[in-house]
């Protein structure tokens, strides 16, 4: 399986990315949501996608909005990972497409739960 992380900080990058590597995942990284789709157009889509609210250039949330008019993404999981915690930010990425959110901070376990859920974790 492919993922890919969207994040300007490349400390969380670096976490997710060891932790969707336990899981299987092979990752391609983007500092922004520009880069992702960048990055998508380029490779193909993922079975997932990580991504942050808060970035420069394009938002995640602008990022979750572009992928999902675009029909070829459809598959793609996408979960967003963020400090966003108020549960109108939770609805407002929901309602755009978004499969699941996690607050940062998070664990291991809580984002292994989340790709259960998603079915795209080993047992």
């Amino acid at each position: 399986m492919r993922a890919i992380v969207v994040d300007d900080s490349r400390a969380t990058r670096s976490i997710l990315k060891r932790a969707l590597a336990r899981e299987g995942f092979e990752v391609v990284e983007a500092g922004n949501g520009r880069e992702a789709i960048d990055a998508l157009e380029a490779t193909g889509a993922v079975d997932l996608a990580l991504v942050d609210w808060n970035m420069p250039v394009m938002t995640g949330y602008e990022f979750l909005n572009e992928v999902r008019a675009r029909r070829a993404f459809d598959p793609m999981a996408i979960m967003m990972v963020t400090t966003e915690s108020e549960a109108s930010q939770v609805k407002r990425a929901l309602d755009a497409g978004a499969n699941e959110y996690v607050m940062k901070p998070f664990t291991d376990e809580v984002l292994h739960e989340k790709l259960m859920l998603l079915g795209l974790a080993r047992a």
